[in-house]
């Protein structure tokens, strides 16, 4: 019969994802004809604990090439947009909530999905999703056998005397002194 013993460990205690699409506006400085295409580069993130819920904060830039003067020219304007995302992850009743990591993952980076002039402005989606982790002491219940498993026998590796005799004969000791 097997006894159980439990071993405290760090491990994966909460586990959860979230997809995020927000609407943004941005104001140019000529009225925009068509929207050319948009590029978000650049994003970065990271995730705390803040009263009992997890915070990401992070940032990317986004930049928007569109023609203006009856589709005549063109120019290529940056924005850099920053957000915060409050989620809330549950975690494993039996571990420990005093000592936990938090690790953030982007499962989606964010993309331009829309992008339409809007008078003197240009409105675009942008969507992305992240993976929240969270890492902390929790306990393990393992079997434990009662019986010890038995050792395997390691066959001798002594040279037997005849392979020794025969080491000796073919070793030629004054190789070196040859003319």
């Amino acid at each position: 019969m097997a006894t159980f013993k439990e071993i405290v460990t760090k491990a994966v205690v909460g586990k959860g994802k979230k997809y995020y699409k927000n609407t943004y506006t941005i104001n140019t400085e000529n009225t925009p004809t068509t929207v050319l295409g948009c590029w978000v580069i650049n994003h970065n993130f990271k995730g705390f604990e803040e009263n009992g819920k997890i915070v990401i904060t992070g940032s990317f830039d986004v930049n928007i090439w569109y023609s203006y003067d009856n589709d005549t020219k063109t120019t290529v304007i940056t924005k850099t947009i920053d957000y915060r995302e409050v989620v809330n992850v549950s975690t494993r009743a039996n571990s420990d909530t005093t000592n936990r990591d938090i690790i953030v993952r982007s499962l989606k980076q964010p993309s331009c999905v829309n992008a339409k002039e809007n008078g003197n402005s240009i409105e675009f989606d942008i969507e992305k999703e992240l993976g929240i982790e969270i890492v902390g002491d929790t306990k393990v219940k393992i079997a434990i056998e009662d019986g010890e498993e038995p050792w395997d026998i390691i066959p001798d590796d002594n040279l037997s005397s005849e392979v020794e005799k025969e080491i000796d004969n073919s070793v030629k000791e004054d190789y070196l002194d040859k003319k």
